[in-house]
């Protein structure tokens, strides 16, 4: 029959990004708990999951920086989450100004920065 799951993420203990954490988080948790349901007979048969993966970025003093820490987070002027797929499409590019306007050639470096952190996130599916 069905099986229905409940993923609840609570980050205890952080330094910024607890969003994007939570995300990347509940991702793996799914797919080691369909892997051990699968071992223990609840499953019949694998379930196929896209991987995703999520990160945030900033541009702090013009820099554009991966995985904001609380201080970077504090004096940034573009905040910036972005979650992706495994195949490489985006789920979410989300980015709010604290302050001034930024440009688009701002938005793309932090995209392909952020690209860089979630293929390295990515990683984690492989343990």
């Amino acid at each position: 029959g069905e099986v229905t799951l409940r993923v609840d993420c609570d980050v205890l203990k952080a330094d910024g990004g607890t969003r994007t954490a939570s995300i990347t988080g509940a991702a793996i948790a799914l797919r080691d708990a369909l892997d051990r349901m699968l071992r223990e007979g609840v499953l019949a048969a694998p379930v196929e999951i896209l991987p995703v993966a999520a990160i945030s970025v900033g541009m702090v003093d013009g820099q554009a920086l991966l995985d904001l820490n609380y201080l970077e987070d504090s004096n940034a002027e573009v905040d910036a989450n972005f979650v992706m797929t495994g195949d490489g499409r985006w789920v979410e590019a989300q980015s709010t100004a604290e302050g001034k306007p930024f440009s688009p050639e701002d938005f793309i470096r932090m995209a392909a920065l952020a690209r860089k952190g979630i293929d390295e996130l990515f990683t984690l599916w492989a343990l």
